[in-house]
């Protein structure tokens, strides 16, 4: 050893003792052995001989004391995998800072048919952060000693993963548990005897995650990611779904957090409620990237305590409902006036089929014939409907000839001729209207079912994204570069009912035409959603079809008409409603100021 070796190791030495004497809270610096201690004695400071792992033969230098005081013992270890499972899912964590790894969804694949990973080490982050009297302290500078072991209680299993960093004068504890057939994880973050080393009263976490791409249809996987979160006082809110950079500032508590993809969801629950939230997203230019998203929050800390759980699954509704208020909203089931037929009838008709069909495109087809049965009334009205106004289409053309040149007194006439014939003109309309809901409610629960989710039918094979029967060698625009043939099928058998539907309304001109110009449009529109979608609307219009030439089997025209010269003799001498004299009044008004 030479001299210059020999004063550094003095002055070295010197450091470290006056440290020692002026700092008495500080750790005596010893070798500490490794020995795993259980879980129910983590709670004791006394009971714990050490947790960490033994440190290198140099003594701790001057650096590290100055920043992780009493904590540096801590930042010394060999960083090591501890494993969450059961049934559903697969967390992996690391020792240093107790950070997520990964998350796998063992029973679902990616399109490619590769494991899932909801999250991983090289796409997310979730970091911690303690406020102390040195500066702020990341978990992930700390090495944690691992103890698994498995409860039972009220007939319910549950792993427990219990991971503790502790020193002579305290220690931190995090506890995470996984039921079994969960898909929540329920985390307690503790902190024990380590008075005057941390000074706020938070815990902060910043999580940021570049959503890998799992589904085949990327434009469509984007359309429907996003960041999600409720309120305490009760409001959802979203960021919206631009490409562009979003941020917000949310200056209430928040409930929960989810990082919604199309068919997965990775969220944070609050126990009480998270403060500061940052919330940010963008798309970047990556393919294999569908969104890039950011949080930042403080979780409050009570008496150096706080619990929170996370959620790792499918965008399943029942499956969210039970996780929290407002989780289930990461579906979206559509607006308020739709839906409810997706949350209060099609979900729970999935999910009784399931039992007894592995097919979903059986599945579909027997929810249109249950569905269509359920709204049989209303179909047999409509068309009672459109035969009335069918058989007085001889007087309307008598009102058009003899009135055609004045529209104000043609509309008028033809109110009193309804009148009279006891005939409604919206009659044939109404029941058509009133099944609206049930249609619509469709174009919103099949992008987003996760039941139909790389499900084969037919040609398809995978009815939640376009079945590509014929792959275009160029791209037509606001078509695509494919051709789905669920969507043809479709438009075909709309024209063909539009068609047939035509013979019973006297529509004419442009109203007649446009039946015929929307199911083409319908095809541009439909050829890149879920073939699932499209096979609905084909089964659907073809059972449509067939309720209306069955139904026409037995109505006879002639009674038809024969009721309607019974209420035309009936009302006679009937007076106008006040309805209809108000509605005339102000027709004569109008075409007054037209005049003028």
């Amino acid at each position: 050893m030479d001299r210059n070796q020999a004063t550094g190791l003095i002055l070295f030495a010197a450091v470290i003792l006056i440290y020692s004497l002026f700092f008495a809270s500080g750790p005596e610096i010893q070798p500490i052995e490794e020995t795993t201690t259980p879980t129910s004695q983590l709670g004791s400071v006394d009971t714990i001989e050490s947790t960490v792992e033994t440190l290198p033969d140099s003594l701790i230098d001057q650096q590290r004391l100055s920043k992780y005081g009493v904590l540096a013992p801590l930042t010394f270890g060999e960083e090591k995998e501890a494993i969450l499972e059961n049934e559903e899912v697969k967390i992996t964590f690391s020792t240093k800072g107790g950070s997520l790894k990964q998350v796998e969804l063992k029973n679902y694949k990616s399109w490619t048919q590769e494991p899932l990973y909801l999250l991983d080490e090289t796409s997310s982050s979730l970091e911690f952060q303690l406020e102390s009297r040195l500066g702020p302290l990341s978990l992930a500078d700390l090495y944690f000693t691992p103890t698994l072991e498995t409860k039972e209680e009220d007939g319910i299993s549950s792993q427990v993963l219990t991971l503790a960093a502790a020193t002579e004068s305290g220690q931190i504890i995090q506890k995470f548990t996984l039921e079994n057939g969960s898909f929540v994880v329920q985390k307690t973050f503790e902190i024990q005897n380590l008075q005057g080393v941390f000074t706020g009263n938070t815990l902060n976490l910043a999580w940021d995650d570049q959503v890998k791409a799992q589904e085949k249809d990327l434009a469509e996987s984007r359309r429907k990611t996003q960041i999600n979160y409720y309120l305490n006082s009760g409001s959802y809110e979203n960021l919206g779904l631009g490409d562009d950079l979003e941020e917000e500032q949310v200056n209430e508590p928040v409930k929960w957090i989810g990082f919604s993809q199309r068919f997965f969801t990775a969220g944070i629950i609050a126990e009480t409620g998270f403060q500061n939230v940052k919330l940010a997203q963008s798309t970047p230019n990556d393919s294999s990237i569908v969104r890039s998203m950011n949080a930042q929050l403080s979780i409050p800390l009570e008496s150096g305590k706080a619990a929170f759980a996370y959620y790792f699954g499918p965008d399943q509704y029942k499956t969210l409902k039970k996780v929290t208020e407002g989780f289930e909203q990461n579906v979206d089931m559509g607006y308020f006036f739709v839906s409810w037929v997706n949350k209060w009838i099609v979900v729970h008709l999935f999910e009784f089929l399931e039992k007894y069909f592995s097919s979903y495109g059986i599945i579909i087809i027997i929810i249109v014939l249950l569905i269509k049965l359920a709204l049989m009334p209303l179909t047999y009205k409509s068309y009672i409907g459109m035969a009335k106004m069918r058989v007085i289409k001889p007087e309307i053309d008598e009102l058009k000839e003899k009135y055609g040149d004045d529209p104000t007194k043609m509309q008028q006439e033809q109110m009193k001729l309804f009148s009279q014939l006891g005939v409604s003109p919206i009659s044939g309309c109404l029941p058509l209207l009133l099944q609206m809901p049930f249609l619509f409610a469709m174009f919103f629960f099949f992008p987003n079912a996760i039941e139909l989710r790389q499900e084969s039918f037919l040609w398809a094979n995978d009815l939640s994204t376009y079945d590509e029967f014929i792959k275009l060698p160029f791209t037509i625009p606001f078509y695509g570069a494919h051709v789905s043939l669920f969507t043809l099928l479709m438009t075909v058998s709309q024209i063909v009912y539009t068609h047939f539907n035509n013979q019973l309304t006297t529509a004419t001109g442009p109203m007649k035409n446009l039946g015929y110009i929307m199911p083409v449009m319908f095809m541009f529109i439909l050829n890149s959603y879920p073939a699932g979608l499209s096979f609905y609307y084909f089964v659907s219009n073809m059972v449509t079809f067939g309720q209306q030439a069955l139904i026409k089997l037995f109505v006879d025209d002639t009674k038809i008409r024969q009721k309607v010269e019974e209420n035309k003799l009936k009302n006679v001498n009937k007076k106008k409603s006040k309805f209809q004299q108000r509605l005339e009044d102000a027709m004569k008004a109008a075409d007054a100021n037209k005049k003028k």
